[in-house]
């Protein structure tokens, strides 16, 4: 197993963390994530974005330009995220 470096994954985290992003999707992996905003929670030591589309799950994104395009603070764009949202219901009372 590849030795981490430790300094390189804080030097990502804090380049990344708490960024709205949109994924480049004219990268044929990522297509599926297009016009779409999402948040990066945390960089993992694999060098992955964990990114928050706000549809319930995280996904593992590279932690590049290459595939990650960090939005202004005047975007446009940054509107379109909704923190709050999220596809997880509440479970229904037991009915008796």
């Amino acid at each position: 197993m590849p030795a981490v470096d430790l300094e390189k994954m804080d030097e990502l985290r804090r380049l990344w963390t708490d960024r709205l992003v949109v994924p480049r999707a004219e990268r044929e992996e990522l297509k599926r994530f297009a016009g779409r905003v999402g948040r990066v929670i945390t960089v993992n030591y694999g060098g992955k974005a964990l990114v928050d589309f706000a549809d319930g799950a995280w996904y593992d994104i590279p932690a590049s330009e290459e595939y990650l395009a960090i939005l202004a603070p005047d975007d446009p764009l940054r509107a379109k995220y909704d923190g709050k949202a999220n596809s997880a219901q509440p479970h229904p009372d037991r009915q008796s």
